[in-house]
């Protein structure tokens, strides 16, 4: 099943939109940048795994 993570669900000073999402370590992957690049997070096992924590399932609609 796909997973996401979505900024919105979390404080930010820069009221960050973004939400991925894909396999669950593709997308643990591009959080950790994400939260280092534009976070200034220091990329760790840590901050990983507490992506890996707050990952949800994606919902998907199927239009019929």
């Amino acid at each position: 099943m796909r997973k996401v993570v979505d900024c919105r669900e979390f404080p930010s000073e820069v009221n960050c939109t973004l939400a991925i999402s894909g396999e669950e370590e593709e997308v643990v992957r591009a959080a950790a940048e994400h939260a280092v690049s534009v976070h200034g997070h220091a990329d760790s096992k840590e901050l990983r795994d507490q992506i890996r924590a707050t990952l949800k399932d994606e919902l998907i609609l199927q239009h019929t």
